[in-house]
């Protein structure tokens, strides 16, 4: 297992819940979906530090030869929709040098790929190419399209971080610039998978922002949030997650489809753990969010809570049907299986943890409330 918080998934962290101490077994035995899955978490540490150091050098390319930084930035905003996560021409100057000095913008990389949502998802593509992987394929396309989808997550977090603006505050304007040279190195690569890949990706994308935008337009209604839309908020997993899923397959059906749905909800239930964790960590109910949701309608942020877990839950449920109607020759269904038992670990391990440090009170005066 790999995440930014190791508490998680240290033998403490697994021995917290019960799908945690059915990993540790997992591990102590070494079943086969543990030893695959520890295959596949040790390549992909191989490869990160080439990987981040590629990023970087690509991007210092494309932002010293961008002729029209200012054009870039437009063209940016208008395919997203929003002024808000481009940079405005007349800081454009000042962000452009401080990112072309390559150790100040390595550092922006760095935080960026400090991220659960790219460390836990690395060793996932590798894993999802390589069972759907023929003799026919030429292997050389496995790096573009595994990186391809971890640059379009990469952009996904400095977005998601200029939204909710939780995290890396000061750095929100060298995000902005750097956003649309993030998009394009992303579709450079996954190109290369031929047309109907990139449609796919161009399509999951589309989805992604519409979950975006919704997201930050609740924040302005935060007591009349409906469920369809949380649920249209939460593209912004399904959309990205699934579409590298399919991807994976080069969009080939019937397992492409497998991947998308195995993959696309598997997303959302870590998104419910990553809203309780976010809560953990700053003492408040995210806007918006699940527990959001739930609390309003149920008066009670601890029910809020439990009824987020038990959503995960859900999807997680939803994510392992999946595993039901892959082929009867599918290589790495035990990799799978694994992978579901760590996300399953992951929003319980953050729903105990918050149930222990009984912060209800605190959670239930964080929820907004109506301006008379």
């Amino acid at each position: 297992m790999m995440g930014k918080d190791e508490s998680v998934t240290s033998k403490e962290g697994l021995s917290t819940t019960k799908i945690g101490r059915s990993i540790i077994r997992a591990a102590l035995f070494k079943s086969g979906g543990y030893k695959m899955f520890n295959r596949y978490r040790e390549e992909t540490a191989e490869q990160m530090p080439r990987f981040e150091r590629r990023f970087v050098e690509d991007l210092l390319r494309e932002i010293k030869s961008d002729g029209d930084a200012a054009a870039t930035q437009q063209a940016f905003s208008e395919e997203i929709g929003t002024d808000a996560l481009a940079l405005p021409s007349s800081q454009i100057d000042e962000v452009r040098a401080r990112m072309s000095t390559p150790e100040t913008l390595a550092d922006r990389v760095h935080r960026i790929l400090d991220s659960n949502f790219v460390k836990m998802t690395f060793p996932v593509f590798n894993a999802l190419y390589d069972a759907a992987a023929h003799s026919d394929r030429e292997d050389s396309l496995k790096q573009d399209m595994v990186e391809g989808h971890i640059l379009a997550i990469d952009l996904s977090e400095p977005m998601d971080r200029i939204v909710d603006m939780d995290e890396d505050v000061e750095f929100l304007d060298d995000y902005r610039l750097l956003n649309p040279y993030i998009l394009r190195l992303a579709r450079n690569k996954i190109a290369k998978g031929g047309d109907a890949v990139l449609a796919e990706f161009e399509k999951g994308f589309a989805d992604a922002r519409t979950g975006q935008y919704v997201d930050e337009k609740l924040k302005s209604t935060p007591l009349s949030i409906t469920e369809m839309q949380m649920d249209t908020s939460y593209k912004k997993y399904r959309a990205v997650m699934g579409t590298a899923g399919r991807n994976m397959a080069l969009a080939a059906n019937p397992l492409g489809e497998i991947y998308y749905t195995g993959m696309a909800h598997a997303a959302e239930a870590v998104g419910c753990g990553n809203e309780i964790e976010d809560s953990v960590r700053d003492m408040r109910v995210k806007v918006p969010s699940w527990p959001l949701y739930y609390s309003v309608l149920c008066g009670d942020v601890k029910q809020g809570f439990e009824m987020t877990f038990k959503r995960s839950q859900m999807y997680l449920s939803q994510a392992r049907l999946s595993l039901e109607i892959l082929p009867t020759d599918f290589t790495h269904t035990d990799f799978l299986k694994f992978l579901f038992m760590t996300v399953e670990h992951y929003t319980e391990f953050w729903y105990n943890k918050l149930g222990k440090l009984d912060v209800w009170d605190r959670l239930q005066e964080s929820l907004p409330v109506n301006q008379t």
